[in-house]
């Protein structure tokens, strides 16, 4: 089938990306699903600092690709061999497959699956396949859903089901900003009755987890026990950014105090869970100095490769402190997308208050240049009209 996507034709152009324009909206060819495939029509596709990440060269991957992954949509099609999904069905889509078969797979999602890892980086599907095509020639999938076009085919375990009722930007979020900054606070950081929480660096990873952390003051509060999804009864929750706006927003949000990083040096502030969300050497140097004794620091950014960070060792043992790094919220994905997806139907989770911004797939570079200046949270591609969505 033909369908309209926006493909990144090199990785390394400079700014404004509304100038350079590195992603082009193009007509492509869809191969139709495999036996273990789900085709999906997208409503909606998150941009993300991932996404910009390959855009400017800090997560190279093979080009042409077509972009975006974290997306939601309508099963259309399932192959022969997927049983326990049917057409009709929305799904939040998840950036890492998973084989369930691997060591890795068998760590509970503390660590990333192999194979899944190796197709990801390929740009092929699981089972090493490229099903996208433009004029003849193959355009590569980014992190196995490619999202940023009207269809997609997907692995199955690359989705999630969502209920009906979840609006289709939601659904997005879901399955990659607030996976990932969730799980880094309830399954990495795992705070304990009154342990105060830090996020350092407040994008949509960032937000994510602070509203997780907020949510699990709402359950406490409201005498929920969670369903078993992890978390203590939190003390302060405190939001870390250079930028004025977003500590705004976090006040906003509920957090009990926000400051710059300079702030949190000169008074010392610190929590005994601090996440490092902002995918920058400094930040995470923010984030370690900032952990308190016997504390935990989650570092869930994705700094350039070649970034480096100067801490002091002599804390981490004197101060019997962790360094733990979390990718994709150190999640299984069919687990917790439903724990989430809960949580913001009970009203203790505000996902919605993520999305900074619906634009059109003809806008997307304009937005990148939105996302790379820092005014952005998560900009949603709408395929749908967002007030049917």
């Amino acid at each position: 089938m033909q369908i309209t996507g926006a493909v990144l034709e090199q990785i390394g152009a400079g700014r404004p990306y509304a100038d350079t324009r590195p992603l082009t909206i193009s007509r492509l060819d869809l191969d139709e699903p495999g036996p273990e495939d789900v085709l999906v029509r997208i409503r909606a596709a998150g941009l993300c600092h991932s996404d910009l990440s390959v855009v400017d060269g800090n997560r190279p991957r093979p080009t042409p690709m077509l972009l975006g992954h974290e997306a939601s949509g309508i099963v259309e099609r399932v192959g022969e061999q997927v049983t326990d999904i049917e057409p009709g069905q929305q799904v939040s889509t998840v950036f890492l497959p998973r084989c369930g078969q691997c060591a890795n797979c068998a760590t509970d999602g503390k660590l990333p699956c192999t194979p899944g890892t190796a197709v990801n980086n390929a740009g092929t599907l699981v089972g090493d396949r490229i099903l996208l095509r433009r004029d003849g020639a193959e355009v590569r999938h980014h992190l196995g859903v490619s999202g940023f076009a009207t269809h997609a085919v997907l692995h199955r375990s690359s989705v999630v089901p969502v209920g009906a009722d979840v609006p289709a930007d939601i659904a997005a979020v879901l399955g990659c900003a607030v996976l990932t900054g969730g799980g880094a606070v309830i399954n990495a950081g795992r705070p304990a009755d009154g342990d105060d929480v830090m996020v350092v660096g407040l994008g949509g990873v960032g937000m994510a987890a602070l509203i997780t952390a907020l949510s699990l003051k709402t359950r406490a509060r409201t005498g929920s026990d969670g369903g078993g999804d992890g978390g203590g009864d939190v003390g302060k929750v405190i939001g870390v950014d250079a930028n004025p706006a977003k500590l705004s927003r976090a006040i906003e949000l509920g957090a009990d105090a926000a400051h710059t990083p300079a702030e949190v040096a000169e008074q010392g502030v610190r929590a005994h869970v601090v996440i490092e969300a902002a995918g920058h050497p400094r930040a995470f140097e923010t984030a370690v100095a900032a952990t308190g004794v016997g504390g935990t620091t989650v570092t869930v950014g994705l700094p350039a490769p070649d970034a480096r960070s100067e801490i002091t060792p002599l804390v981490l043992t004197a101060e019997a402190r962790t360094i733990i790094g979390s990718y994709l919220g150190s999640a299984v994905p069919a687990r917790d997308i439903p724990v989430y997806e809960r949580l913001w139907r009970e009203g203790a989770l505000p996902v919605g208050e993520l999305i900074s911004g619906h634009i059109r797939l003809e806008e997307i570079n304009d937005a990148l240049d939105t996302l790379a200046d820092g005014q952005a949270v998560r900009q949603v591609v709408m395929f749908d009209d967002p007030a049917d969505a």
